[in-house]
């Protein structure tokens, strides 16, 4: 009888340990969160996008579905932003906090810089004034990378190219190629940091893409969003 005692007794000992390791295991999983913080303009705002998803919704809620605990996304896009617009608002104390404390940063920004330096839109476009544009452009984008670089070392960076709206112009997409060779230039010299490419992903003017001259539709995001997951791997 006492045998029997002791070996019920020593069952439930190992049934407790048991089950206390599986919920404190339960418990990491659950607390174990992941953060983005995605930087840009409108289009990181998701402006055009019905649902109000645009490409960092719709990473959000995919991620979340692949990864044991949430992932959280702090979207700082703010429509009509430039790049020396961007530089700033990385001085502000909640933006400083969360680069931090991020696990992963997604920048999209330049757009506005493009539009901004040719005169306010893309009708026609000018060299000149665009060539100067660049200049100040890459000097902002270099600002914004050391930056996140000094705060927050390893999380991953994607830096996402621009795409021609209009796509039957070559000589735009020329200008966007331009851009883009410089933004991936620019990329190579930091860590953990990489350039996506975004041009090609609209061959054609279409309202099933584009909510309006230049932002897509929820199915235009969702290209974009399909474009991040297939260059890199969560």
């Amino acid at each position: 009888m006492k045998k029997l005692l002791i070996t019920i007794t020593i069952i439930l000992v190992i049934i407790a340990a048991v089950t206390y390791f599986l919920g404190q295991n339960q418990k990491q999983k659950a607390e174990k969160q992941e953060e983005l913080v995605a930087l840009g303009d409108s289009l990181t705002y998701g402006v055009g996008d019905n649902t109000g998803n645009g490409y960092v919704g719709d990473l959000q809620t995919l991620l979340s579905k692949n990864h044991e605990g949430p992932v959280t996304v702090h979207n700082y896009g703010i429509p009509g932003q430039q790049s020396d617009g961007l530089l700033q608002q990385l001085d502000k104390e909640n933006v400083t906090k969360n680069i931090e404390d991020a696990d992963y940063f997604i920048i999209f920004i330049g757009t506005n810089d493009l539009i901004h330096s040719n005169g306010g839109d893309l009708a026609k476009v000018y060299e000149k004034r665009i060539e100067q544009g660049k200049i100040d452009y890459e000097n902002n984008i270099n600002e914004i990378l050391t930056i996140i670089r000094d705060k927050n070392a390893e999380a991953p960076i994607l830096f996402l190219g621009l795409y021609n709206p209009f796509p039957s112009s070559e000589e735009l997409d020329q200008v966007v190629r331009d851009w883009n060779s410089l933004s991936q230039q620019i990329v190579s010299d930091y860590s953990r940091t990489k350039f996506i490419e975004t041009n090609g992903l609209f061959d054609k003017k279409s309202d099933k893409y584009f909510s309006d001259e230049l932002h897509p539709t929820e199915e235009g995001y969702q290209l974009i969003t399909k474009k991040i997951l297939k260059e890199y791997d969560f």
